[in-house]
């Protein structure tokens, strides 16, 4: 049905997360979304940051029973199944900040649809904070180091997809 061998697709795996350390991972949809329901599990980062799933449409992953398209937007960094031919990650962006980001530009740049699938997900369980994470809270330099990398990455879209990579660096620029 949804062709991955002649087309660009990026099948996106809807994320939820548990403040558990110990879950009884469910078993379908139903359940998932029961426990969602209960609040032992919830939408990814929804709380800390939201926009980097929201397009993934929740609401409409509820009903969905077929795979359903979402469009870009800024910041987005679902998790995704795609060919192996696909653009690889940025390797300036190891650590903590903007890998996935990076990566779903690059696939949109290449035209790729983002299709969320209606009857997976994963779920992220709670662990300690990286190395990563840490110096990205406390440390400026690694900020601005990132932010260097970003405008570094915006620039090197302008040159390989023209005009049409724009819409990342106005949509970069609002935020």
């Amino acid at each position: 049905m949804l062709d991955m061998a002649h087309t660009k697709k990026a099948l996106v795996v809807p994320a939820f997360e548990t403040l558990r350390y110990r879950l009884s991972f469910p078993k379908s949809k139903a359940e998932l979304l029961s426990m969602l329901d209960m609040g032992a599990l919830y939408t990814f980062r929804y709380h800390v940051w939201p926009k980097g799933h929201a397009p993934t449409n929740y609401a409409k992953w509820r009903t969905a029973t077929t795979p359903y398209k979402v469009e870009w937007e800024p910041d987005f960094e679902p998790y995704v199944v795609v060919r192996r031919d696909c653009p690889e990650y940025d390797q300036r962006f190891v650590g903590f900040g903007w890998n996935k980001v990076s990566h779903i530009l690059e696939l949109d740049a290449q035209e790729y649809d983002l299709m969320v699938l209606p009857n997976a997900f994963m779920i992220h369980m709670p662990h300690a904070p990286s190395f990563d994470i840490s110096k990205f809270r406390s440390s400026s330099s690694y900020r601005n180091c990132l932010n260097t990398l970003k405008d570094e990455f915006h620039q090197d879209l302008s040159r390989k997809y023209g005009s049409a990579a724009l819409k990342y660096l106005t949509a970069q620029r609002v935020i």
